[in-house]
């Protein structure tokens, strides 16, 4: 059985100039004046890495933040981007290798691409322990660059996904009582499990570091399955899709387009409002949902220890 692969976690490597992350006034200490974020994750956290190396990301991707493709599988920004002051498509100097926050968001691509192998969801779960060995080598590489501050996301409920709910139907008791296929929630819980025990490790063999696991997976499933109160609409809906109960079709992309007549057509479009939705294209969220959850998770309250993005250098 071969071992799922973390390539997408160096490709997705994007760098952020910050002048420094505020953090609020009642804080005790002043906040880690953090120089540079290096980010490694799967295409959520993805600024542009692998739009660069392999296929560009088309219109209508960008429409609601940049006005045009930025390279993000979003109509605007991800949660990396709130998360940065400001995004700059420079590599920082070395010396602020020692001192940048260094974030990383997996696990989506490490745990469904198992699925797409026809594996079964007790062979999917065999594959965490490798998963989670090569991020400890990408801990130990980064560490071994100077690398101290760690700001690390669980992967999110991947069986709410429009994707994996129109790929992979189920039928009750496997669906869950808001509509989310239950054994693929379970997987990425027990995922994350197993996460933050290797966190808790890895703070041993690296005393002179910082890990801060944010808890993620519950903010968007309380976002997921409380839509309607919070203000969205249609959770389990593609915003940028082709036709089915999920606008989704893995045959025609977000801006898929045909010809027709000797005409090129796009049939794979944008909802009317995409602030109101919660899933872009199936697999990414919106930057209203990412904005949404962003707000949920900086001040610390999903994190342990519970310390905020700001404070993410603080013992």
């Amino acid at each position: 059985m071969a071992a799922p692969s973390l390539l997408p976690l160096l490709l997705a490597l994007t760098s952020l100039l910050l002048p420094a992350i505020s953090a609020s006034s009642s804080s005790t200490y002043f906040p880690c004046s953090f120089p540079a974020i290096f980010n490694f994750g799967d295409s959520n956290s993805d600024t542009g890495g692998m739009s660069a190396a392999f296929s560009t990301v088309s219109e209508p991707n960008g429409e609601t933040f940049f006005g045009a493709p930025s390279g993000r599988p979003c109509d605007g920004r991800l949660v990396i981007d709130f998360i940065g002051a400001a995004y700059k498509d420079l590599l920082p100097p070395e010396e602020y290798f020692a001192k940048a926050l260094y974030t990383f968001d997996i696990g989506q691509n490490d745990l469904t691409s198992g699925y797409v192998s026809n594996m079964t969801t007790e062979q999917v779960k065999g594959t965490i322990p490798i998963i989670l060995d090569k991020f400890t080598d990408a801990i130990e590489s980064v560490y071994g660059l100077g690398g101290r501050y760690f700001w690390i996301h669980n992967t999110g409920p991947v069986g709410c996904l429009p994707y994996i709910l129109a790929r992979y139907p189920l039928r009750e008791p496997e669906v869950d009582p808001i509509g989310c296929e239950a054994p693929f929630n379970e997987v990425a819980q027990l995922f994350n499990a197993k996460l933050k025990e290797t966190i808790v490790q890895l703070r041993k063999t690296f005393p002179c570091a910082m890990f801060t696991y944010v808890d993620v997976y519950t903010v968007k499933y309380w976002l997921i399955s409380q839509a309607e109160r919070l203000g969205f609409e249609r959770p389990f809906v593609a915003c940028c899709g082709h036709g089915g109960k999920y606008n989704f079709d893995a045959r025609y992309g977000c801006g898929a387009t045909e010809t027709v007549n000797n005409t090129k057509i796009i049939i794979s479009n944008t909802c009317a409002d995409p602030s109101k939705r919660i899933c872009w294209d199936g697999y990414h969220y919106t930057e209203a949902a990412n904005k949404w959850v962003f707000d949920r998770i900086v001040n610390g309250a999903f994190s342990d220890p519970q310390i905020p993005v700001a404070m993410a250098c603080r013992r």
